[in-house]
């Protein structure tokens, strides 16, 4: 386990996974805010895996509880291209080996909101 505190552990692992973290904050959840490195009308599935990647190897290190995760992706400072969620139940099945690599993906993918779509 890293001495960081834990928001700047959390950064530091983000942004080992190429992930441009603009805002983090940790309470009872993960709220998260990231530049894209692929500002288009969709978000990149590579770069949301990277992010949840980064949560679940925190997690298997013991480094942050399993925690929800809510994140808002940004094309550019004001305009977000989308969110997506990540529970803490999804992090913990998968460490149990309940769901798997698949499932998770699906999961955080279905809940991926686009900005502008209804």
């Amino acid at each position: 386990m890293n001495d960081l505190e834990p928001t700047a552990t959390v950064e530091e692992a983000l942004r080992g996974n190429g992930i441009s973290v603009e805002s983090l904050s940790i309470d009872d959840h993960v709220s998260m805010t990231y530049l894209t490195a692929f500002p288009d009308v969709e978000p990149d599935h590579g770069e949301v895996g990277r992010a949840v990647t980064a949560f679940l190897e925190l997690a298997n290190d013991e480094a942050l509880e399993p925690t929800t995760v809510d994140a808002t992706i940004l094309r550019s400072e004001g305009d977000v291209q989308a969110t997506w969620r990540l529970e803490a139940d999804w992090i913990r099945a998968y460490n149990r080996y309940e769901i798997d690599d698949v499932e998770l993906s699906e999961r955080v993918l279905d809940s991926i909101y686009e900005e502008g779509t209804a």
